[in-house]
């Protein structure tokens, strides 16, 4: 059987355009496909049920020990975690309250940059209002005998206006407490006295106004109190 099937191979046609010499060669080949077998051999046999056993092989054990140590490794990275997370998370606060008081210092900067400017000019105002208050009211009604003085009242009183006008377009502005409740933190109490009719507490002279730039207190009124007479 064995001659017969090594005789028919290569009794195989010839294709056209190939030589008989190299013809021969193809069908031995071809012959020798035909006797491969796809059969895996023992070798293959035996690696398989490696594999296998391999492939379920239990995982390795670990020891009491060994487990503990793990566990408080990991507690100690968890904590020192924690830890960073905390310093970091205080870190930005920290940066974030620097940025905003840093920004309000600036702004404040901004806006009471004229603050000792301005508190020296009220001097000039108090002076001009001074110089307004003495002069005779009488006076004034006639401006024909009594014009220069009427000429004058009238010029130092457009001066301090005009300067009050300044101020208040710079934050500036003047208060007066007159008949109006003493409060501690925007006027200054010179003096106290009973005064019938007037409710105790109250202002009731106004020596010098007082003044704020932009919500603060420049400088307080001086004012003078009405004293209750039981003395409560």
């Amino acid at each position: 059987m064995f001659r017969i099937a090594i005789a028919n191979a290569y009794r195989a046609p010839v294709l056209a355009g190939v030589p008989r010499s190299l013809a021969g060669k193809s069908a031995g080949y071809a012959f020798a496909r035909r006797l491969y077998s796809d059969k895996p051999g023992p070798a293959t046999e035996q690696q398989e049920p490696s594999e296998k056993a391999s492939a379920t092989a239990e995982p390795a054990v670990v020891s009491v020990e060994e487990f503990e140590k793990l566990k408080k490794a990991s507690a100690e990275k968890d904590a020192k975690l924690k830890e960073l997370k905390d310093a970091y998370l205080r870190s930005l606060a920290d940066a974030e309250n620097i940025r905003t008081r840093s920004k309000t210092e600036v702004d404040n900067t901004k806006v009471f940059a004229i603050q000792k400017f301005a508190k020296d000019l009220l001097d000039t105002v108090d002076i001009l209002e001074l110089a307004l208050h003495h002069v005779p009211r009488e006076h004034l009604a006639d401006k024909v005998a009594n014009k220069h003085l009427v000429d004058l009242f009238e010029g130092v009183d457009m001066t301090k206006s005009s300067l009050l006008r300044t101020l208040e377009r710079h934050g500036v502005e003047s208060f007066d407490p007159l008949d109006k409740p003493y409060d501690p933190n925007m006027s200054h109490a010179l003096y106290q006295a009973p005064i019938p009719g007037k409710t105790p507490g109250t202002v009731f002279s106004v020596e010098k106004r007082g003044y704020i730039l932009k919500g603060r207190v420049l400088r307080p009124a001086q004012v003078g109190v009405v004293l209750d007479p039981t003395g409560n």
